[in-house]
């Protein structure tokens, strides 16, 4: 069932509450004892399911987790989209009262996601996002470095509450959520059905636009499928963050609530980091599956980095972001060869590309110019855009779109949501896809893509396909 394409989304005019000068942002951090991630998304407060996040990064030393809404920003706009947000947030944190935050992630922050295609038709299953969809949380968790942080925010009335009321509830809050703090049981759900969607008629449109590449100018299309699995009874989503932290070490974990809905997943790919003026962007493209055997396994990244398809397909991506970074960022610099970024399923071609951002230059804008990159759009991004939307018929939604945070100093990082699924009551959709160029073969672009599905699957309590 398609929604009308301006639909407007509950929660548009969260302005509207800060209209009134006498009502500000009120955020206080506080050093707390450890605390697992897992275990604060699970039971942080109670009656917030719908309304939490979780993020953890690559490398394991940073996470964020948030439970309850103290604001929130979702809609279909189409243009502007990125500029709104951050006008939003320039709105929010210009008049805050911030206490107690000194390190990054902490204080004031916000987390969300924008879809992948804001012009494609729009389906049921996304009805609970829109094409902008963003959190500033009541209670987050932060972990740094082994140190643990939690923020509290309120829109403050000065007719309501006062500060001191404020810090008396913060105060029992904390009490009440370590006397609370237990571990997460990992139970598996039965799955009662697990179906890949059209796989004949996807094979058949890889087919068409390979044979498209070889008489046009494009020189890459992304085509993604999607898998959909039922299950005996509602998954816990504590469980299945749980197993993609245990299952995908090396990859970015997370989570972004919406009513009944939850888009989760452990992408690999870095979109853009930003830390004080220091930027980051990597490039991710061209892949190969992993094997348990060392010999073979070592064989099989040397192949890929020796591949003439996928260091082609890896280079249309550097390039990209390489034109994209540079009108914003000063001292970029870009590698002259790939390496290998290896996950437990799959292993990658990986280049990473740094500089400075220039004066103004805020992590919206950057997201902004980098997406969609060829690793999930294609080459030239209009025209493989109009590929996309007549071939893939549905929807991606968040899938593929830039998830990430900022806080209010602009530090933040967003990933590209992939290795992804979307949960809802007892079913689960599973997307993954494959870059298409002119001499890709359909059937290893249909075994990729179920490669691409396993570490969503294999959370979710799934075999090997």
């Amino acid at each position: 069932m398609l929604l009308a394409e301006n639909q407007a989304i509950a929660h548009s005019n969260i302005i509207k509450q800060l209209e009134t000068k006498q009502k500000t942002l009120f955020s206080l951090t506080t050093p707390i004892d450890p605390f697992d991630p897992v275990v604060f998304y699970k039971q942080g407060t109670p009656n917030t399911e719908g309304k939490r996040f979780f993020w953890k990064s690559a490398n394991e030393d940073f996470y964020l987790v948030g439970v309850g809404a103290a604001l929130l920003f979702s809609n279909l706009a189409k243009k502007n989209r990125f500029d709104d947000i951050h006008q939003f947030w320039k709105d929010i944190v210009q008049n805050a009262e911030i206490e107690g935050s000194s390190i990054i992630g902490t204080g004031p922050l916000l987390f969300g996601g924008f879809s992948f295609d804001p012009d494609t038709g729009k389906e049921q299953e996304w009805s609970d996002f829109g094409d902008t969809f963003f959190y500033l949380p009541k209670y987050m968790l932060t972990v740094v470095n082994g140190q643990h942080f939690l923020t509290f925010n309120q829109i403050m009335d000065p007719a309501g509450e006062n500060k001191t009321s404020l810090y008396k509830h913060i105060e029992e809050y904390m009490n009440d959520l370590l006397a609370r703090q237990s571990t997460v049981a990992v139970e598996q759900v039965s799955m009662t059905s697990c179906t890949e969607i059209g796989q004949a008629e996807w094979v058949k449109a890889v087919e068409e636009i390979v044979n498209l590449l070889k008489s046009t100018d494009i020189k890459k299309v992304v085509l993604a499928r999607k898998m959909i699995i039922e299950f005996s009874k509602s998954p816990s989503i504590a469980t299945v963050l749980e197993q993609l932290r245990r299952n995908q070490p090396g990859s970015f974990t997370f989570a972004l609530e919406s009513g009944s809905s939850c888009f989760l997943g452990a992408s690999p790919e870095r979109l853009v980091k930003k830390t004080g003026e220091e930027v980051l962007s990597t490039c991710l493209a061209g892949s190969a599956p992993r094997s348990k055997d060392p010999g073979e396994d070592e064989w099989l990244g040397k192949n890929l980095l020796n591949d003439a398809k996928n260091r082609y397909e890896h280079q249309l991506v550097v390039n990209m972001i390489k034109n994209a970074l540079n009108p914003i960022c000063t001292n970029l610099i870009v590698p002259e060869e790939p390496i290998l970024m290896k996950t437990p399923a799959i292993q990658h071609l990986y280049t990473p590309i740094t500089g400075r951002a220039k004066a103004g230059q805020s992590i919206f804008k950057m997201v902004e110019r980098l997406h969609p990159t060829p690793a999930l759009g294609g080459v030239p991004t209009i025209e493989a855009l109009k590929i996309i939307r007549e071939k893939e018929k549905m929807d991606r939604g968040l899938y593929a779109g830039p998830i990430g945070w900022t806080d209010f100093r602009g530090n933040g990082e967003f990933i590209v949501g992939i290795r992804s699924g979307l949960i809802q009551n007892n079913n689960a959709i599973l997307y993954a896809g494959c870059g298409l160029v002119p001499d890709s073969n359909p059937q290893d672009e249909l075994i990729e893509t179920r490669i691409k599905f396993r570490p969503m699957l294999h959370a979710l309590g799934g075999e090997e396909k």
